[in-house]
């Protein structure tokens, strides 16, 4: 009996050898290299697909894509303004994070828009998607179910159906018999994905694919999958908290910078539309170490709380936590602090962290995170209704940031009165009913805190 011919792919780019390496030649990590079954190669002619002619660039058409609206404003926003017809989206989350809920949310307000939808569960029976459709509530539109998890049959459905949009729950259960390795592994998720992305192209179908992490928090499968697709959402938050952040990590048809908000409830996922007041439910007034800034998620202004915890070290080597922010960034701020204005850090713990559950990298923290510092170490709070952002350099300059006009819209709409700014920030906007107090160096706000 012929022994069937195996090959190694690398996990992380989906690179193919015929022996085992310690590193992958095309992406040069370590140990991502695993055994499977050789995938029979298919070519042009056996799929169906012509060859392609080159066209000029001027007679390309470059009329905006169709999209369809899902009637959820966070979703749309991340997507770029809808779905685009023939796209292929990858949803990736933790388990229980609300992937799925989102998906048949968005299927039910699609159906009731009259759009064929066809909802595909490898995970699922049909009787446990009725119950969980059940807990969201009424279903008024034509939402088409199918438990299968066989490539071909599920390619047959979706050419004798031909709907607008399908969803795949989750990728990692679908498999191809030709392939002999088991569902989920390198070969059977590159393979499936694959003909899911030409069906997408070829029919005019847009198809949503569920993938799952792993424990560092990436899609599990090759590296490829999320090359091969579209768009990539990560849906996060903590499983205990009531908060989620969608977020786009690539998209060919719209601003990767965006997130969508929502809060898990009883009957499934609502959407947050003001952000900024559901990040600041619970802050404390007049407490030291609170400060409030303004960042910016895409075109979206978000107000957020920067706390800091300041104390005497019972170590040799003091304590320092980040949650939310970058560790190192937080450190450089302090080195900046020890340095311009003469405060002892070196014998002090440190503990900054985001409130709400956001992760925020934005240099425009950088201000906050100063003045949240020095409230916590001198004991004393800012005034609550004060709000700062600014970028801050080595020699303790604040530089400009971007889009602080639309920060000070959003802080004048949550009631602030006064705004903390770059000097450079404050001589480009125009008239308005907040108070605007211009910073060049961080030792004008020492005497803030005096």
């Amino acid at each position: 009996m012929a022994k069937n011919k195996t090959v190694f792919f690398c996990r992380e780019c989906g690179y193919e050898a015929s022996k085992w390496m310690g590193q992958c030649p095309g992406c040069k990590q370590w140990n991502t290299f695993t055994e499977e079954p050789a995938v029979k190669k298919t070519t042009a002619r056996q799929q169906g697909t012509a060859g392609a002619k080159p066209e000029l660039l001027s007679e390309v058409s470059a009329a905006e894509e169709q999209r369809i609206l899902t009637g959820i404003q966070e979703l749309d926003r991340v997507l770029g303004g809808g779905i685009v017809i023939g796209s292929l989206v990858l949803v990736g989350g933790d388990p229980g994070i609300g992937k799925s809920t989102l998906l048949l949310q968005m299927s039910r307000d699609l159906s009731d828009k009259k759009v064929k939808i066809l909802y595909i569960s490898g995970e699922e029976s049909l009787k446990q998607i009725k119950m969980r459709a059940d807990r969201l509530g009424a279903f008024y539109g034509e939402l088409l179910l199918l438990s299968e998890t066989n490539l071909d049959s599920i390619e047959d459905t979706i050419s004798k159906l031909m709907p607008q949009v399908v969803i795949i729950d989750s990728i990692q259960t679908m498999y191809k018999e030709e392939i002999g390795a088991a569902p989920g592994s390198v070969s059977q998720v590159r393979e499936t994905t694959a003909i899911l992305m030409r069906m997408a192209k070829g029919l005019g179908i847009s198809i949503f694919i569920v993938g799952h992490v792993t424990k560092e928090g990436v899609v599990a499968g090759p590296r490829v999958l999320e090359h091969m697709v579209d768009t990539v959402l990560y849906f996060e938050g903590e499983s205990k908290a009531s908060y989620r952040i969608l977020r786009a990590v690539k998209n060919r048809f719209g601003s990767t910078n965006e997130i969508g908000v929502f809060e898990m409830r009883d009957k499934g996922l609502e959407e947050v539309r003001n952000p900024s007041e559901f990040m600041l439910q619970g802050k404390p007034e007049g407490e030291p170490g609170s400060v409030v800034t303004a960042s910016m998620e895409g075109t979206r202004p978000i107000l957020v709380e920067i706390q800091a915890l300041i104390c005497q070290t019972n170590f040799n080597m003091p304590r320092r936590t980040a949650a939310g922010t970058d560790y190192n960034r937080v450190n450089l701020l302090m080195a900046v602090l020890e340095k311009r204005l003469g405060i002892q850090m070196a014998a002090m713990d440190a503990y900054i962290n985001v409130a709400g559950g956001m992760r925020i990298n934005e240099p425009a923290l950088d201000l906050a995170i100063v003045m949240a510092i020095l409230s916590s170490y001198k004991n004393r709070s800012l005034d609550s209704r004060t709000i700062c952002f600014g970028e801050i350099g080595l020699t303790g300059e604040v530089r400009a940031v971007n889009m602080a006009e639309q920060r000070v819209i959003e802080a004048e709409k949550m009631g602030f009165n006064v705004v903390l700014l770059p000097q450079i920030n404050k001589e480009n906007i125009g008239n308005t009913n907040i108070k605007l107090i211009g910073i060049r160096n961080i030792r004008e706000i020492i005497n803030l805190f005096t």
